[in-house]
C-alpha cells in the first residue's frame, strides 16, 4: 500500500496535458475535416489546395508533435521532482 494520501499526488489532468492532448488531435480533426479541403482552388505554384494543404500539415503535425513532447518531458520532469520532495 502506498504511502502517499490522494491530497499529495498531483492531479493527472492538467493545463499542461490538456494543451499536449490539443497538439496531438489538431491533426487528426484537420485531416478527418476531408469537407474542409476537397476543393481545387486556391492553387499553389500549380499544386491543388487539396494536395498542398495535406502536405501543409505534415510540417505542422511534425511541430505539434515536438512542443507536445517537450511539454511532456518538462512535465514529466516536474512530477519526479515533486515527488522526491
Amino acid at each position: 500500500m502506498s504511502t502517499d494520501s490522494p491530497e499529495a499526488r498531483p492531479p493527472v489532468v492538467t493545463p499542461v496535458r490538456v494543451v499536449i492532448a490539443l497538439c496531438l488531435l489538431a491533426p487528426f480533426v484537420a485531416m478527418l475535416w476531408v469537407g474542409s479541403y476537397a476543393k481545387v482552388d486556391p492553387t499553389f505554384i500549380g499544386i491543388p489546395f487539396f494536395y498542398w494543404y495535406q502536405m501543409l500539415w505534415v510540417l505542422i503535425s511534425t511541430a505539434l508533435t515536438m512542443v507536445a513532447y517537450k511539454l511532456w518531458q518538462r512535465d514529466q520532469r516536474g512530477r519526479r521532482e515533486g515527488a522526491s520532495k
